[in-house]
């Protein structure tokens, strides 16, 4: 999935042109650490004229793509996103084209769609908005995100393990928890891609290839649920390396906390 960013050309929200984004907390369940963006800006007010010149259109139009960073919290409860890798559109891409837009409006939203700043989108409307762009690198973008997304679907197999007591139906529980990939989302934005417990990171170590890869562990084992709950990935789920992830479900009975393997890997680095 990628994301239509709305910047306005006079708004009450801090927002500075492909560095940071400022945005309501009702937005935040749509962006995370690494995603695709496309900017947008609305038709120009009549009694904003003076910004014609620092637009690329005066009807609605695309500008520019970039991927979100960090996400913090402002003072207000509201959210900073960081920008990185933005790449400003040489020519606009006009919103609508012929008698259609580039995006896909639901029934259910098509009287109030556009005032929406944050609108999900999908990889195929990214793309066709890139190649109108006529951007040189646009078949390597396209190509980097759906290598993406496969990557994240095989991970939610291979990033998920459960260690559970015999007679207890809680197995089935590690579906709704740690293969989520909302939450899996939402948790490497809060956290970060850095293990818990060793500090392993996998982009530093391997570089731009496994930037972003980490395994997302849930703190509570699934075994001492009693049944399905609401989940908060900032308390519930923590970034783990795969090794860390390995040893803490190696036992089916036990389930190790990341305080205790901390000291465990403390203890074996003081062994001569």
């Amino acid at each position: 999935m990628c994301v239509v960013l709305a910047e306005n050309d006079v708004s009450k929200w801090d927002d500075e042109t492909g560095e940071r984004y400022h945005f309501p907390k009702m937005y935040r369940k749509w962006l995370s650490r690494g995603m695709r963006f496309v900017y947008y800006k609305g038709r120009l007010d009549p009694k904003n004229k003076q910004f014609s010149l620092q637009r690329l259109s005066d009807s609605p139009h695309y500008f520019g793509i970039g991927r979100i960073g960090d996400i913090e919290p402002d003072e207000a409860g509201h959210l900073y996103a960081t920008l990185t890798d933005f790449q400003k559109f040489d020519q606009a891409v006009i919103a609508k084209r012929d008698d259609d837009y580039y995006e896909e409006i639901p029934d259910s939203k098509k009287s109030n769609y556009w005032r929406s700043s944050v609108r999900p989108i999908s990889v195929d409307v990214f793309a066709d908005i890139l190649v109108a762009a006529a951007l040189t690198e646009s078949r390597h973008i396209i190509g980097d995100i759906k290598t993406t997304d496969t990557l994240i679907e095989n991970e939610a197999d291979e990033e998920s393990l459960v260690s559970y007591q015999e007679g207890k139906k809680t197995s089935k529980f590690v579906t709704v928890y740690e293969r989520n990939l909302v939450l899996k989302k939402q948790a490497k934005a809060f956290h970060g891609t850095t293990c818990f417990a060793c500090g392993f990171n996998f982009g530093e170590f391997y570089g731009e290839y496994a930037k972003d890869f980490i395994h997302i562990h849930h703190v509570v084992p699934v075994s001492e649920f009693g049944e399905s709950k609401a989940v908060n990935p900032k308390t519930d789920l923590v970034p783990v390396c795969a090794n860390c992830h390995g040893v803490i479900h190696r036992r089916k009975d036990r389930t190790l906390s990341i305080d205790e393997l901390k000291i465990m890997i403390a203890a074996s680095k003081k062994t001569p």
